[in-house]
Order: structure tokens, then sequence, then C-alpha cells
């Protein structure tokens, strides 16, 4: 597991010890991000499920201003930590030892232009983290939010889907508002039929 791209290309990233954890592979997340590159740089960042912190880290090495990552599991969170120093990203780092379930009710005004989530497959927790997104509003009028699921995981939710994409067993799932924004960003990204 390394960072692909940017400022900590190459940099190998530390797994969580045990099968807890199910990091998006380097082929899945290189891809992910050649589709997204135009909301990278200068972003606001949320990844909501951290895990290793990889999808964040490589956010902020290609550019990102600032990700907030948020992991409730002790070991995982204490990879993070050491993630985010390995690919000397931590003055723009903000890491959240919660729910998140927690943290987006208390997110306030925040609004993210880039939110992973990568949340362990089946059950309702991708679909209520989608939920809670847009309860309390903390995408930007023209983010993006990238779902990362099983193939056979359904969700419900009240986005726009602009893309899918099966890689195996993995579904990535690119969300925006309904009727997305028209502002510079969604201009110069057309996010139909790139990924």
């Amino acid at each position: 597991m390394r960072v692909v791209s940017g400022t900590a290309r190459g940099c190998k990233l530390q797994p969580v010890p045990g099968m807890n954890t199910r990091p998006t592979t380097d082929r899945v997340k290189e891809n992910v991000f050649n589709l997204i590159q135009d909301h990278v740089r200068g972003a606001r960042v949320l990844d909501l499920f951290a895990g290793t912190g990889q999808l964040g880290i490589e956010a902020l090495s290609r550019g990102a201003q600032a990700c907030d990552f948020v992991e409730h599991n002790k070991a995982a969170y204490n990879i993070v930590c050491k993630n985010v120093q390995t690919a000397r990203v931590s003055e723009r780092a903000r890491l959240h030892c919660t729910e998140a379930a927690r943290f987006v009710p208390q997110a306030g005004a925040r609004r993210f232009d880039l939110i992973f989530l990568d949340p362990p497959y089946g059950g309702t927790i991708l679909e209520n983290a989608l939920l809670q997104i847009e309860t309390f509003d903390i995408l930007s009028t023209d983010g993006i939010i990238i779902c990362e699921s099983a193939v056979g995981d359904r969700f419900a939710h009240g986005f726009e889907v602009v893309r899918e994409r099966r890689y195996g067993a993995t579904m990535i799932t690119v969300l925006r508002r309904q009727n997305g924004g028209t502002d510079e960003r969604n201009e110069n990204c057309d996010l139909s039929g790139q990924l």
C-alpha cells in the first residue's frame, strides 16, 4: 500500500494489524483519483471511514487543502496518525477518533468538496452515512462523494449518481447533489465516461 502520486508519491503506508479493515487496492485508488483529479487540488476533504487513512492522504499528496480523517477504531486511528506523519501531510490533517455517525452532526458549518465513504461492506452503514451527509448538508454545492461498496450492496440516497464502475468484487459509485452545481469546478470536470 503506497501513495500513488503527488508530494508523497511512493511513500509506503502501514496497514492496520488484523483483518478488521479492507484497504482500497492501489489499482482502484489510482483509477478513482484519475477520475476525480480536477476536484482534488485545493479541496476540503472528508475521509469518513479512514481505516489506514490512505484515501485522504492521497488527496493531500495531490494538493487538497485539508482533510478530516474520522476513524473510531483505536488501532486504526493510531495507524492513520502514523501514516499522516510518514507522508508528511500532518499540517493539513485533522484527526478524529470517533464514530462517523457522531462526527457528521457535529461538523457544524463545515462543507466538504470531496467525501470518501469506504465503510465495512454490507449492512446499512453506507446508507446511513449518506442520509446524514444529506440531512446535515455537509457536501459543498459542487462537491462529490466517492463510495466504495461490495458489488452486491444496495443503498438508498438522495444524490445523483454520476458514475459507477466495478473492480472485481468492489463497486465505486460517484455521487453529487441532485442537479449538480454549474460552477467552474463542475464545468472543468465532466465525470461521465471517464471511469
